[in-house]
């Protein structure tokens, strides 16, 4: 590939461009988890420091997983015990919360 100067592309430019269309992919599959298990607890009628309680984790993970995130500018990639556990404290499968979300 050649870039419109007339320089060929460096072949770590063109991984870094396919690379941050995956970051943004994962982005926004972390804030479509972080929003099922928003809408999925308050269906429930409970706080976001009774499930992160139920489900074994801190209330400050928890509220962090809502909005989609880990560490700040991070998306969240909870492990897959962590999503067992909030399923069962919402009384849901697994599959509410993950199923149709690909990369």
């Amino acid at each position: 590939m050649v870039a419109p100067s007339g320089h060929p592309l460096d072949a770590g430019a063109v991984r870094a461009s396919s690379s941050t269309s995956q970051d943004e992919q994962w982005w926004l599959i972390a804030r479509q988890l972080g929003l099922r298990l928003q809408r999925a607890r308050i269906a429930k009628g409970l706080s976001q420091e009774s499930l992160a309680h139920a489900a074994g984790i801190s209330t400050y993970t928890y509220q962090k997983f809502e909005k989609g995130e880990s560490r700040p500018g991070t998306p969240m990639n909870p492990r897959l015990r962590t999503i067992i556990a909030l399923a069962a404290a919402l009384d849901v499968r697994v599959e509410e919360l993950v199923g149709g979300m690909s990369e």
